[in-house]
């Protein structure tokens, strides 16, 4: 049996599955989040980061200057574990952390420059890898596929 056929067996998962759709659609979405994750930190393995790592870069570049309680909330993760991101991020010179001016208090991440060029380097690369991943599907199926995943991401967001 192949490692795909025991996971699904094992969750009830495919072709034939005799789950609740929305159950069917929950483990199969949380297993395709895992097996995503477990690829992409095989490649960043290498250059010692990981995929939360690199989400959390994603978000600072994204938002600008993001505090450490909005990187947290746009990540869907608790204060405390990213904080311990941001420090090993700190360590490996790839986001720093100012005091805001307006509220000396309150912690601002930004990306380095030595952030920058790593990527620079390297997304052409995992653009390749993720669009191999999704190969299977049609433009089309990977549009709806966005679109149907926003929606459950929408109304968990409301909740």
């Amino acid at each position: 049996m192949s490692r795909e056929s025991k996971t699904e067996v094992l969750l009830g998962i495919g072709p034939g599955s005799q789950l609740e759709p929305s159950i069917r659609a929950f483990r199969t979405t949380l297993t395709l989040a895992q097996k995503l994750r477990y690829a992409m930190d095989e490649r960043l393995r290498a250059d010692g980061l990981t995929t939360q790592q690199a989400a959390l870069i994603t978000v600072v570049a994204a938002a600008g200057k993001p505090s450490l309680a909005e990187a947290a909330a746009a990540l869907g993760s608790t204060h405390q574990n990213v904080a311990q991101i941001v420090a090993a991020l700190v360590r490996k010179d790839m986001l720093q952390v100012e005091p805001d001016p307006a509220d000396k208090r309150r912690k601002l991440l930004s990306t380095t420059n030595r952030n920058a060029a790593y990527w620079k380097e390297r997304d052409e690369g995992d653009f390749g890898a993720v669009a191999d991943w999704f190969g299977e599907l049609s433009p089309a199926e990977v549009e709806t596929f966005c679109e149907l995943s926003d929606r459950v991401i929408g109304r968990l967001d409301d909740a």
